[in-house]
């Protein structure tokens, strides 16, 4: 394929994966709006989020192997088109339970992210990689935040099914674009799906995620809660075993035990709970009215632009990673990423009782989700073989979700522990779940310290190499820029 042509190829991955990102956040401040025109529960209405999160759980890594074994282009124009369905089917949904299936069929675009950074990776010059990964990182966490400000204009301007009609038109666009245009890499994984460990996989996430989105309903306490929370570890240690003794596993465990690999994993884990948590619980504090002794009352379109600054800081931080990573490298940036969202997040323990104080700390915040995004992308990226790249990109994103869910779990019970008698939960919750928040996001920049490093001679320019514990690793061994 034309080298000319590796700016269309981005533009038509940053699309797909944007939309995705924009989806995963869109509809939150909506379900207001959408319990009401549906004529259904708060608790029913909550599964419009569920559904996705578990659809995207299980797809993302699934579909990135799927994608490493018989082709990305072929996968990535499959997922689009079936997002594509997903947005029509809720843009007509009659009901509250075909909105629902809608959304576990969006879910499926949670492969656009693995699949795009494998492309990536595939087709374009070595120079390239490490700054168009930090380019689509960055577009994908902005558009989680376009999501968060788009959505209240959108449903007060038209109607809640133009948060679907909208992605239709993008999407169907960007199918026929790739179609013609993304290439097709020849770089194959060798083997099969292994269906058994997919389904292991995606039993021990819905066992796993499913309590902890539904627990507030529930009760921790629950039957209901405990036993998917016992059968989820006896799932998950299934499927370690399972994956072990596969000859073609679904996730190579040698892989996952790369240190580059855990190193970053477990700070996307931690980095993953601060910040879901912030965008599931700063819109909120924000639309608390004043008479609850903190609150502004802001609407949802004015509580998205307070969230305004943290898109923007986001977006530029993130296209920013690519310029500095070769300078300071990605285990630096990860670390100053985590540390600026503990920073954010320790602010807001403190100082909450001005807007400008809100829209400080959503910048800051933005600063640190823009350089943790996209230096985990990379270093995931420059650790493992070509061809586990969907795999193991996947999983890094799956981690990071998971640790999102527990941290907006644990973060709700704080808040939500103590309410006054208006039925509003007391400022000091909020207080220790940003306390909380911070204590996270440190040990996320802990955690990133101890990712290695391969010394060059310009210093710390990417992740370590990556050895002969995976397979195929001495062909691809150096992360993206870290060349000397």
């Amino acid at each position: 394929m034309p080298r000319k042509s590796t700016r269309l190829t981005f533009a038509v991955l940053a699309t797909g994966a944007g939309v995705f990102a924009m989806l995963q956040s869109l509809i939150a401040p909506a379900l207001p709006t959408v319990q009401h025109a549906l004529h259904t529960s708060q608790s029913t209405a909550t599964w419009v989020m569920t559904a996705y999160l578990l659809s995207a759980s299980i797809f993302t890594p699934i579909l990135g192997r799927v994608g490493d074994l018989i082709g990305k282009k072929r996968t990535l124009v499959v997922v689009l088109v079936t997002v594509a369905v997903g947005c029509l089917l809720a843009a007509l949904a009659p009901s509250i339970g075909v909105l629902i299936v809608a959304r576990v069929v969006q879910g499926v675009g949670g492969a656009l992210l693995p699949l795009s950074f494998g492309i990536i990776r595939d087709e374009f010059a070595a120079s390239e990689v490490s700054g168009s990964i930090s380019n689509l990182s960055a577009v994908i966490a902005a558009g989680g935040g376009v999501g968060m400000v788009a959505a209240g204009p959108i449903v007060t301007a038209l109607d809640f099914r133009w948060l679907f009609w909208i992605p239709v038109a993008v999407v169907v666009v960007v199918t026929l674009i790739a179609v013609r245009y993304v290439p097709e890499s020849t770089n194959r994984a060798q083997g099969q799906v292994n269906w058994l460990g997919a389904v292991l996989l995606s039993a021990w996430l819905v066992a796993m995620l499913l309590p902890l989105s539904q627990a507030g309903v529930w009760g921790w306490g629950s039957a209901r809660v405990l036993g998917l929370f016992a059968v989820a570890v006896v799932l998950f240690a299934l499927w370690l075993y399972a994956e072990a003794r596969s000859r073609t596993p679904l996730i190579d465990l040698r892989v996952m035990r790369l240190p580059a690999v855990w190193t970053t994993n477990t700070a996307a884990f931690l980095f993953g709970a601060g910040m879901y948590a912030i965008w599931s619980f700063l819109p909120g504090f924000v639309q608390t009215p004043s008479s609850a002794g903190y609150g502004f009352g802001a609407s949802v379109t004015a509580a998205g632009l307070l969230m305004l600054p943290m898109l923007v800081a986001m977006f530029l931080s993130g296209v920013l990673t690519g310029r500095l990573e070769p300078v300071l490298g990605a285990k630096t940036l990860l670390t100053a990423g985590a540390a600026l969202g503990a920073l954010a997040c320790g602010f807001l323990a403190l100082w909450h009782d001005e807007q400008w104080q809100i829209a400080l700390v959503a910048g800051l915040f933005g600063l640190g989700i823009g350089l943790a995004f996209s230096s985990m992308a990379n270093l995931i990226v420059g650790s493992v073989p070509a061809d586990q790249t969907g795999a193991a990109t996947g999983m890094n994103a799956n981690i990071r979700t998971i640790g999102g869910s527990i941290g907006a779990a644990v973060t709700s019970v704080l808040v939500t522990s103590r309410l006054q008698p208006s039925g509003l939960p007391y400022a000091s919750g909020y207080t220790h779940g940003f306390a909380l928040l911070a204590v996270l996001c440190l040990a996320a920049a802990l955690a990133a310290l101890l990712v290695p490093v391969r010394r060059t001679g310009g210093g710390d320019n990417g992740p370590a190499r990556a050895t002969s514990e995976a397979p195929g690793a001495r062909q691809q061994a150096v992360a993206p820029g870290a060349r000397g």
